[in-house]
């Protein structure tokens, strides 16, 4: 038998995180279990010594053992739950070859059928799991057993599609670099994470192959579906038809827990969750806080980990009374406050503001013969992604975005200087009256806050891509959810530009398949503010936009 915190560095780590300490000490047995192709997946059982309050089920594919274990199993394990830790198909000593999602919901399927059979099994599992592990959560959730009585999942997408494709443009960064991680699982978690650090630098040559299917042979590892995942666009496709595991919020009628950060990469998947569970009358708790994708178990775990344990011992273990103050639990950026909220989004006056000739943002819309705002999107020289929702920790997250804003393809309107704080709690909606000479066309627009001292920090983006039936007239782009106190002085800045790449694989501009074209082709946009129609933001503000003049002085 082997012993909790078993890894040299994790009792360190989980001090450093500030986890709520464990008390109890468990025996870790390794077991295999069957598959109903034959193949056996290997797990650790972690068993409390002194009798478990439940069976949480972790099926994972970053080691059974090592830190991240110590960190999550060994963690549940030391609260007083018995913890199933499985390496999934391919992965940790198990059987069989990785195909990366598409496997979990039949793994999972017969994961809690063996455990149903074991003697040492009490009848109530929980599901735990974040990012990969959250997705073989939700594929054990598509076909829910009976066994299952609660869920807790960070970090997660319930639609492998829409991870990928759903914007309209290949998510070409978190692609590559996914298979990149996924083909290299057998160096480590710390040897992981530092490849992650480094992914843009050393698959920046990817980022730039055309056509875009070359990466397969070039930088992804084979065995890894870059090629398959890249080509396959249509929802529909049979490829995605075990990664689209959204009939689990049909089905699922037992208390969900979700948890994720404003800058993580599947807040909106989340956000949809939640909202169909509780349209079902199904509990569901969401907390949401000042995180990127990482930093949600890194500065986040003391939070995150904290409200698992009272999820668990309520919905699992059976604790009397209600653990969760509410629902909806989220951190207003900016007020740097934490917020309990009965639904999402909450009550909210709309503000409009209206794009103005000379960069201004403002109530009052421009005259009618006001002329418009021109930029030019060039394919071979793309405009860049600078931080947003992706995984990848180095390049995520809030960044300041000033060199970006200085080159031509980006044009930006800014408001006059906040005399009160405006708070913006919801999805903000930009409307661009847009015209292009090239209906092959992207749009990118961004929410930004710039302060006194003149650096733009990115809060909430949009995106979408055009065709000949849509890219001449009023284009709506609904933003990403955010939270966010703008402070007194600082100014609301709106940036749009042709694309953000690698973060949305760049439009060619000719209407031909990036997966297997090299033709570029540039487009001349034109932005219109009074003559031909008014471009605008709306905001869902829960205090009033302070009056000021209708144009800022932009620096």
């Amino acid at each position: 038998m082997r012993h909790r915190l078993r890894h040299p560095l994790a009792g360190g780590v989980a001090r450093v995180l500030r986890l709520p300490p464990g008390r109890h000490r468990y025996t870790v047995r390794p077991v295999c279990v069957p598959m109903r192709d034959g193949v056996e997946l290997l797990a650790d059982v972690y068993t409390p010594v002194a009798g478990s309050a439940g069976t949480v089920l972790i099926r994972t594919p970053y080691g059974r053992d090592g830190l991240v274990a110590q960190l999550t199993a060994g963690f549940f394990a030391a609260h007083g739950y018995q913890v199933v830790n499985q390496g999934c198909r391919g992965t940790s000593g198990s059987g069989g070859t990785l195909d990366p999602f598409r496997q979990e919901r039949a793994d999972g399927a017969d994961t809690v059928a063996w455990l149903r059979g074991q003697p040492w099994f009490g009848g109530r599992l929980a599901l735990w799991g974040a990012s990969y592990q959250g997705h073989a959560a939700w594929a054990v959730l598509a076909d829910p057993p009976p066994e299952v009585v609660t869920a807790v999942i960070v970090n997660s997408a319930h639609d492998g599609h829409w991870a990928t494709h759903g914007s309209g443009a290949f998510s070409l960064e978190e692609v590559v670099g996914l298979m990149d991680g996924l083909g290299h699982l057998d160096v480590g978690a710390v040897k992981g994470l530092a490849r992650g650090v480094t992914a843009g630098r050393r698959l920046r040559p990817a980022f730039e192959e055309l056509p875009l299917v070359r990466a397969q042979e070039l930088f992804v590892r084979t065995g890894m579906p870059y090629a398959d995942w890249l080509v396959a666009s249509d929802p529909d496709d049979p490829l995605w038809r075990d990664m689209r595991l959204g009939q689990a919020l049909d089905r699922v009628t037992v208390p969900v827990l979700l948890q994720t950060g404003w800058q993580d990469r599947f807040p909106a998947q989340m956000i949809e969750a939640f909202g169909r569970l509780q349209q079902r009358g199904v509990e569901a708790g969401l907390t949401i806080g000042p995180w990127t994708h990482v930093q949600t178990l890194t500065k986040g775990a003391a939070v995150v980990m904290a409200e698992a344990l009272d999820w668990l011992a309520e919905h699992l273990a059976g604790a009397p009374g209600r653990q969760r103050p509410g629902p909806f639990r989220i951190y207003v950026t900016g007020a740097e406050e934490w917020r309990h909220l009965d639904a999402w989004p909450p009550p909210a006056a709309e503000r409009v503001l209206h794009l103005q000739p000379g960069g201004g943002l403002a109530e009052t819309p421009p005259p009618s013969s006001a002329g418009p705002t021109t930029f030019t999107y060039d394919p071979a020289r793309p405009t860049p992604a600078v931080g947003g929702r992706v995984i990848n920790p180095a390049i995520g997250g809030r960044r300041d975005n000033r060199t970006l804003e200085a080159r031509p393809d980006v044009v930006t309107f800014d408001s006059a200087p906040l005399t009160e704080p405006l708070e913006v709690l919801g999805e903000p909606v930009v409307e661009v009256v847009h015209e292009t000479d090239n209906p092959w066309a992207d749009l990118f627009v961004r929410l930004c806050e710039v302060g006194r001292g003149g650096r733009s920090v990115n809060l909430s983006d949009g995106f979408v891509r055009l065709g000949p039936d849509d890219a001449n007239g009023t284009v709506v782009l609904r933003l990403d959810a955010l939270a966010h106190r703008f402070a007194v002085g600082s100014r609301l800045r709106l940036q749009v530009s042709g694309g953000a790449h690698p973060r949305y694989a760049r439009n060619l501009g000719t209407g031909q398949d990036p997966a297997t074209s090299t033709d570029l082709v540039p487009s001349a946009r034109t932005v219109r503010h009074g003559e031909g129609g008014l471009s605008l933001v709306r905001l869902p503000c829960v205090s009033p936009l302070p009056p000021g003049p209708d144009r800022a002085t932009v620096t």
